[in-house]
């Protein structure tokens, strides 16, 4: 296989001006840039892109980092960075670190070795997803930033949460909003004894959920119990086997609320197999409007969370930070917002609505 300085020797000239040619980076007269790319074309050599980016201390890769890549709700916010990514002419490398799968301990250690193995790739950039409980989240940042800055200055943006206060980009949705709408709709429905069936409790965005599930039932009056919070780890086994618990708890449950859809509709599938009629007994309400919950019967009461908007837009604020070199003096802060969407699963007559479009 030809090399540059083979390409050297038959144009006549030096490797330098080979390689100026070939990467366009300085100015060569016409005549020996026509001289070196016959040379070039009749030795079927071309430059390495590896070698000049790495010159350019730049490999045009960028890393995403996921908690939970094989359930229903990452896998649209990829395709959505993976286009901006393809329009910028960079590759993608994605890791997971099934944050749900361990405890805390053992997630964060799973997540921060998926870190350290995006930078030994010596990606441009990374967008992370930090499954991190808000007690431990400054002294965790602190690690990623330190480790982002090791060898050149990597830009980091947090999807999901809001990392601003630490000085992280973020592009982020409120879920302490969004588990309010959903326990108010519940109220709104008629609901009094409104259960919750959680994510892993050492989350944040676990946190946020309850946060909002209790501001809701302290403003109308209805006191919080903690019998009818039950946790899962936003699987649809998880939600099923909940909803079994707090049902054998509280024969009294009118209402509840599930911190994702995979659960709730395990949620569903055990309060059928009890002979529970929802909504007309138990209304119940998911979080994230995966294409499921159109289609599931009853149809799922959800809160819609806009995932491929969320893709792009993490997307554009880590280009925005590549491109421009980190030179935003302050963190970039973007949140997503949120809405209720209504179906069977507390309102009995609501027309179907099939999302027909993530099939």
């Amino acid at each position: 296989m030809a090399g540059i300085k083979d390409v050297a020797k038959l144009a006549g000239v030096s490797a330098s001006t080979v390689s100026r040619v070939l990467n366009q980076t300085k100015y060569v007269s016409p005549e020996i840039t026509r001289k070196v790319q016959i040379a070039a074309e009749s030795l079927s050599y071309k430059a390495d892109p590896v070698a000049r980016n790495l010159k350019k201390k730049e490999t045009m890769t960028i890393g995403v980092l996921t908690a939970e890549i094989t359930g229903l709700f990452y896998p649209y916010i990829i395709e959505s960075i993976y286009k901006v990514a393809n329009e910028k002419k960079y590759q993608t490398i994605i890791c997971d670190s099934q944050g749900g799968n361990y405890g805390e301990a053992g997630a964060l250690d799973r997540e921060f070795e998926k870190f350290q193995h995006l930078i030994r790739n010596r990606v441009d950039g990374i967008i992370f997803v930090s499954v991190v409980s808000k007690e431990r989240e400054q002294r965790y940042l602190e690690k990623l930033k330190e480790l982002a800055s090791s060898e050149k200055k990597i830009p980091i943006v947090s999807l999901e949460r809001n990392f601003t206060s630490w000085g992280i980009d973020s592009v982020y949705f409120n879920g302490t909003r969004g588990a309010e709408v959903a326990v108010q709709h519940l109220i709104d429905c008629g609901c009094k004894n409104i259960a919750h069936i959680t994510g892993p409790y050492f989350m944040s965005i676990v946190e946020e959920r309850i946060e909002g599930y209790k501001n809701k039932l302290k403003e109308y009056g209805i006191p919080f119990q903690k019998e009818l919070i039950e946790d899962g780890n936003y699987t649809h086994i998880s939600g099923y086997k909940a909803m079994k618990k707090l049902f054998e708890k509280n024969k009294q449950i009118d209402g509840v609320f599930c911190g994702n859809d995979q659960m709730a509709i395990g949620a569903i599938k055990a309060l059928q197999e009890l002979g529970i009629r929802i909504p007309e007994d138990i209304k119940l309400i998911g979080y994230d409007d995966v294409f499921v919950s159109s289609i599931v019967q009853p149809s799922l009461s959800t809160i819609h969370v806009p995932r491929r908007a969320a893709g792009l837009e993490v997307a554009n604020v880590l280009f925005e930070r590549i491109e421009k070199k980190c030179q935003i003096a302050f963190p970039i802060k973007k949140e997503i917002p949120t809405r209720l969407v209504i179906r069977q699963s507390t309102v009995k007559d609501t027309p179907e609505d099939w999302i027909l479009s993530e099939w």
